[in-house]
C-alpha cells in the first residue's frame, strides 16, 4: 500500500499558489487536493475550472478533484477536460451515484467517492469494486482548519475490514483535521491517502512538507 500527502489548495496562499505548488514538487509531493465547493451542497465557494486549468498548465501533480457541489454529475467532463486525473463526488450529492461513478471512468480518470461524517459506510459498500478510492470526510465539509471528529476513525477501520475482505484494491482518503496525532491514528486505522491543509501551509511550507513525510515514513514503518 502507498501511503501519501495530499495537501489541500483550499489552506495556499492564493496570492503565491504558482510558487507553493512548485515547493510542493520539488518537497516530492504527487498528489494535489483540489477541493471544489458550490456555496449550495456545502455553505462555502471555493474556487472552480479555471484555477484548475491554470495551475494544470505548470504542473505535473496528480490532480485529486474533491468536488463538494450539488449533482456532480453536471461538471464531471469538464473538470476533466480542465485537468482532473481523479474525481470524487459525495454519495449525498448524487441523484443516481452509481450514473456518476459510470460517468467518471468513462471520462478516463480515477473515480473516488465521499461519505460525510454522519453518513454510514454501508451506505457505499455495495459499490467498493467499481472505485479507486473512498474518502471519509473526518470534519464536516465546507470549512478548513476544523478539529477532526474522533467518531470517525472507526469508519476507517470498518471500510478497511470491508476492503480488505473483498481483497480489493481501493485507497481510503481521509479530509479534515489532520496533524501528528491525528495522522498516527488515521493510519493505524487504515487510511493511505491524507489530505492536509494548515496542517502543511500554516509556517514553512518546504519544512512542513519534510517533517511531515517523515513522520509518515515513521508511522508506515510500525504498520508493517
Amino acid at each position: 500500500m502507498e501511503y501519501r500527502l495530499c495537501p489541500s489548495i483550499l489552506s495556499a496562499d492564493f496570492n503565491r499558489l504558482g510558487e507553493q505548488i512548485q515547493t510542493l514538487e520539488k518537497a516530492g509531493v504527487e498528489w494535489l487536493h483540489i477541493d471544489v465547493m458550490d456555496g449550495d451542497f456545502v455553505p462555502s465557494i471555493s474556487f472552480g475550472m479555471p484555477v484548475i486549468r491554470s495551475i494544470r498548465k505548470e504542473s505535473k501533480m496528480f490532480f485529486d478533484v474533491h468536488l463538494m457541489v450539488s449533482a456532480p454529475e453536471r461538471y464531471i467532463q469538464d473538470f476533466v477536460d480542465c485537468g482532473a486525473d481523479s474525481i470524487t463526488v459525495h454519495a449525498e450529492a448524487c441523484e443516481d451515484l452509481e450514473r456518476a461513478i459510470e460517468l467518471i471512468r468513462d471520462a478516463g480518470v480515477k473515480v473516488g467517492v465521499s461519505i460525510k461524517p454522519a453518513t454510514p459506510v454501508n451506505d457505499i459498500s455495495h459499490l467498493l469494486e467499481d472505485v479507486d478510492m473512498v474518502l471519509i470526510m473526518t470534519v464536516q465539509p465546507g470549512f478548513g482548519g476544523q478539529k477532526y471528529l474522533p467518531e470517525c476513525t472507526e469508519k476507517i477501520v470498518e471500510l478497511k475490514e470491508l476492503i480488505d475482505r473483498e481483497e480489493l484494491d481501493v485507497d481510503i482518503q481521509v479530509d479534515g483535521g489532520i496533524n501528528d496525532e491525528t495522522m498516527e491514528t488515521v493510519m493505524k486505522a487504515g487510511a493511505n491517502l491524507l489530505v492536509a491543509g494548515s496542517y502543511v501551509f500554516s509556517g514553512d511550507l518546504e519544512t512542513n512538507v519534510y517533517s511531515i513525510q517523515k513522520k509518515m515514513d515513521e508511522i508506515k514503518s510500525e504498520i508493517d
